[in-house]
């Protein structure tokens, strides 16, 4: 399958940075299990999402882990909460567990990714 191409402009408007986990509850109002997630951005403050992860993740593994997220989408409405942030992740084609992409090395909030 092909996939259409971007050019530099189009990647460029896309707002990815590095925060830290800093809370995790279960989201119990979800279909599906799933956590919400806090996670500080520095200087661009503490943002929520929500994410399937429950199959690899627990709370007290992601709490103080450092990810990659997508800042500039839309907030989307799941289940009762809203969701600021997409969290990046790879996603397992045989099961849709999703790895998260992290820094190899912990670095400040809120860093731009480019």
């Amino acid at each position: 399958m092909e996939k259409e191409l971007i050019d530099w402009n189009d990647f460029s408007k896309i707002d990815m940075r590095v925060g830290t986990i800093i809370d995790v509850k279960i989201n119990k109002k979800t279909n599906k299990p799933a956590y919400i997630i806090w996670i500080d951005f520095g200087f661009l403050g503490v943002k929520k999402t929500s994410a399937q992860i429950t199959n690899l993740y627990s709370p007290s593994e992601l709490t103080g882990q450092q990810v990659i997220a997508v800042l500039n989408f839309p907030p989307k409405q799941i289940a009762d909460m809203k969701s600021e942030v997409l969290l990046l992740g790879a996603v397992s084609e045989e099961n849709s567990d999703v790895i998260f992409v992290k820094p190899e090395r912990n670095v400040q909030n809120g860093l731009k990714i480019g």
